[in-house]
């Protein structure tokens, strides 16, 4: 990087604009990176063999989307306190087994953000929702075995929470590659 300065800083989005020299040797004037603490992701299992999932607004899209409890890191924060904090806040589930199953870049090409996804064995409902302002979201528990459908028929989009889904039931050894 041969210089950098920041366009957009606020609590949720901080974008830098450098001037970079690239591994081949070309000049870009203008490379813009949003600077991300990154996210943690839970895929909670309950005693009864179901998924903890959420149902929520995304205003990026206009829409609800489906999707395994996430949130963003708060800054020094340590990626699995992150999946409990949000697993709790979002859906009023605890688990006392958190397990880091994988680690994704959320998008190498703009941002340096990364996804931590833990899987997460006995949720229950014994814990305390508070959700942020913008937040209303809805838990919705899934049978284990219906989860890969909710995928394949475009229940559950965003391509994190496809990746994630699809890593859990791998790490279960359940990942079935029929239609």
């Amino acid at each position: 990087m041969l210089s950098s300065e920041y366009v957009v800083e606020s609590p949720w989005y901080r974008l830098r604009r450098d001037a970079c020299r690239l591994p081949d040797g070309s000049f870009v004037e203008s490379y813009y990176v949003r600077e991300h603490a990154g996210f943690s992701v839970t895929f909670a299992i309950t005693p009864d063999r179901h998924v903890v999932f959420t149902r929520q607004y995304k205003h990026g899209i206009a829409d609800f989307v489906l999707e395994l409890p996430a949130g963003m890191r708060e800054a020094g924060e340590d990626p699995e306190h992150c999946a409990r904090r949000e697993f709790e806040e979002e859906t009023g589930y605890v688990a006392s087994d958190f397990s880091l199953i994988a680690t994704f870049a959320m998008d190498p090409t703009s941002s340096t953000g990364q996804l931590h996804l833990y899987l997460a064995f006995d949720a229950r409902a014994e814990g305390m929702a508070a959700q942020d302002a913008t937040e209303d979201i809805e838990t919705v528990l899934l049978p284990l075995d219906t989860v890969l459908a909710q995928v394949r028929e475009r229940r559950v989009r965003a391509q994190s929470q496809v990746a994630s889904i699809y890593t859990a039931l791998d790490h279960l050894g359940i990942l079935h590659a029929s239609p």
